[in-house]
C-alpha cells in the first residue's frame, strides 16, 4: 500500500469525532502551555501520562501531538506580547516579535507568527509522510547487531546533545541505565536490584519517572526560583489582526525558508529547534530588502524563526517514529507513552501498529488547521492567561500528578516513588543535568540489552559481530565519533587558548 493511501485511512480514523475531539482538545491544551512561561509540552505530556492506562493508543497519541504542535504555535504569543518566550526555541521570535508589539505591530506580529506556523507544520509534515516509510525501507534491514549498534548510537547522541555537558549527560544516562536495570531479568528469570520489595519485580514504571522528573521536579523548581516576583508588562493587541499587501509579500518566503531549514535540522539527532531558529534569522537579515528594520521590529525577523520553529517539530517526530530515536525531551517522554503501551517504537512500528502512525500522521495535517482558527481568534483570551498567578500553576501541577499516579495503580508506593523521582528531578534541574537521557536510558537501556544478548547468542559470543556487519560497524563508528571528536576539539581550542 503506498503512503497515499496509508495516509487516507489516517484520515478516515482521524476525522471520527472522538478521535477529532481528543486533537482539539490537545491543540487548545498545547497552546495553553505555550503561552505560559515555564510550563513547556515535555512537562504537560509527562503529567497526562497517567491517562495511557485509561485511553486508547491511537486517542492518546493524537492528543499529545496536538499538544506538541500547539506548544510550539503559543510560545510566540508570550515572545511578542511579554518579550519572555513561553518556549526556548521562541527566544529568537522575541527578537523582532516584541519590538513589533512596541510599535503598535502587535497584531500583524501574531498574524504572520500563526500562519507563518501553520505553513511550516503542513511542509514538515507533507515531508514526514513521504520521507519516513524510505527511512524504515532503509531500517528494516536490521537484526539484533544493528538494533544494539542504533540503540547505542541513540545513547550516546541523547547524553550529548540534551544538555549544556556531555559529562552531565552521560551520567544521567547512565543513571536510567542502572534504574532499567531493577526487575525480573527476562532471560534468567532471576530478580536484579530490588531490595526484596515485591513492587520492584516488574521493574520501575516509566509514567511514575517520567513524571516525577518533568512534573514535579518542574514545579519544584519554579516554585524554588520564585518566578512569581518577577512582574513584566503585557502589551496591548492593537492594530488589525491581519497581515497587509506588504507585510504578506515580505513574509512568505521567510516562512518558506524557516520550513526548509526546520525540517531536516528537526530530524538531526543534534538538531532541535533552537539552531534552526537561530540559521533563519540570520539567513532573513542578509536576504532582507530592510536590513535596518532588524533589532527595530522587521516582520522577517518573525516570520522566518516562527515557521523554522513549527518545521523542526515534524522533524522531531522523524527520527522518533522510524527509529525510535528521541532527539528532544518532549520525543522522550511520547517514547516513554508508547513503551506504556507495549508498542516497541523503530523500524517495525510502521508495519505492526500501521494504522497508528498513520492516523497519528494524519491528525498533525488537521491539527495545524485547528490551530490556526485557534491562535488569532484566542488571543484575547491567551493574554488574560498571562495574569495567572505562578504559584497557582505548581500547586496544581503537584496535585494532578499525584492523583494521575495513584488513580492508574493505587499504590501508596508508587506515591512515594514518584516524590523520589521530583525531588531528584528537582536536584537535577538546580545543578543542570538533564532529565531526558534518563528516560531514554529507563526505556531503551533494557531493548538494547536484549538485542546485544541476541546477538552475541546468534555470533556465538564474538563481540566483533557489532563492527564487522557494515550497518552495525557504520552505526558505531558514527557513536564512536560522536562520543570523541567533540572532546578532542574542545581539548585542542583549550591547548591553543592556554598557548
Amino acid at each position: 500500500m503506498s503512503s497515499f493511501d496509508s495516509l487516507m485511512q489516517g484520515f478516515a480514523v482521524a476525522l471520527q469525532p472522538m478521535t477529532l475531539l481528543y486533537g482539539f482538545l490537545g491543540c487548545l491544551v498545547g497552546t495553553l502551555v505555550g503561552v505560559l512561561p515555564g510550563i513547556g509540552p515535555a512537562l504537560t505530556i509527562a503529567l497526562l501520562l497517567p491517562l495511557t492506562f485509561k485511553v486508547p493508543a491511537t486517542a492518546i497519541f493524537v492528543l499529545f501531538a496536538g499538544i506538541y504542535y500547539g506548544a510550539m504555535y503559543g510560545g510566540s504569543t508570550t515572545s511578542i506580547l511579554l518579550n519572555t518566550p513561553g518556549e526556548s526555541a521562541t527566544i529568537v521570535t522575541s527578537l523582532e516579535g516584541n519590538k513589533m508589539a512596541r510599535r503598535g505591530r502587535a497584531g500583524p506580529a501574531l498574524a504572520t507568527a500563526a500562519i507563518g506556523s501553520f505553513v511550516a507544520g503542513t511542509i514538515g509534515t507533507i515531508a514526514l509522510t513521504f520521507f519516513a516509510p524510505w527511512v524504515v525501507d532503509a531500517a528494516l534491514a536490521f537484526g539484533p547487531a544493528e538494533y544494539f549498534s542504533l540503540m547505542v548510537l541513540a545513547l550516546v547522541t541523547v547524553s550529548a546533545v540534551l544538555g549544556s555537558s556531555a559529562l552531565r549527560g552521560l551520567i544521567s544516562l547512565v543513571a536510567g541505565l542502572l534504574f532499567g536495570l531493577i526487575g525480573i531479568d527476562l532471560q534468567t528469570g532471576q530478580p536484579r536490584f530490588t531490595f526484596g520489595q515485591p513492587e520492584f519485580l516488574d521493574g520501575i514504571e516509566v509514567t511514575i519517572v517520567a513524571v516525577g522528573l518533568f512534573a514535579i521536579g518542574e514545579a519544584l523548581y519554579l516554585a524554588w526560583q520564585g518566578k512569581e516576583n518577577k512582574k513584566t508588562e503585557v502589551l496591548a493587541v492593537s492594530g488589525s489582526l491581519w497581515l497587509s499587501k506588504e507585510d504578506f509579500s515580505r513574509s512568505w518566503k521567510a516562512w518558506i525558508r524557516g520550513s526548509l531549514l526546520g525540517f531536516p535540522i528537526g530530524a538531526m539527532p543534534a538538531g532541535g529547534a533552537e539552531l534552526p531558529t537561530l540559521l533563519s534569522y540570520f539567513a532573513e537579515k542578509k536576504l532582507s530588502k530592510k536590513p535596518e528594520e532588524f533589532g527595530h521590529g522587521a516582520i522577517e525577523g518573525v516570520a522566518g524563526p516562527e515557521a523554522a520553529n513549527n518545521a523542526s517539530a515534524a522533524g522531531v517526530l522523524m527520527p522518533l517514529l522510524t527509529l525510535g530515536i528521541p532527539t528532544s525531551a518532549t520525543a522522550a517522554i511520547i517514547l516513554s507513552a508508547f513503551e506504556s503501551y507495549g508498542i516497541q517504537v523503530g523500524p517495525t512500528l510502521f508495519a505492526q501498529q500501521s494504522g497508528l502512525v498513520w492516523t497519528l500522521i494524519a491528525s498533525l495535517y488537521i491539527g495545524n488547521v485547528i490551530l490556526l482558527v485557534l491562535n488569532l481568534p484566542l488571543v484575547g483570551l491567551w493574554v488574560k492567561l498571562l495574569k495567572i498567578p505562578p504559584q497557582w500553576l505548581y500547586a496544581g501541577i503537584v496535585v494532578i500528578s499525584v492523583a494521575g499516579v495513584y488513580g492508574s495503580s493505587n499504590s501508596v508506593f508508587d506515591v512515594g516513588l514518584l516524590f523520589f523521582f521530583g525531588l531528584l528531578g528537582f536536584g537535577m534541574r538546580r545543578f543542570d543535568f538533564p532529565a531526558a537521557p534518563m528516560i531514554i536510558g529507563l526505556i531503551l537501556g533494557p531493548m538494547a540489552e536484549q538485542s546485544m544478548r541476541q546477538a552475541l547468542t546468534i555470533s556465538q559470543g564474538d563481540w566483533s559481530t557489532f563492527f564487522v556487519r557494515p550497518i552495525s560497524g557504520t552505526l558505531m563508528a558514527v557513536a564512536i565519533a560522536l562520543l570523541v571528536i567533540p572532546n578532542a576539539l574542545r581539548l585542542i581550542r583549550s591547548r591553543k587558548a592556554a598557548a
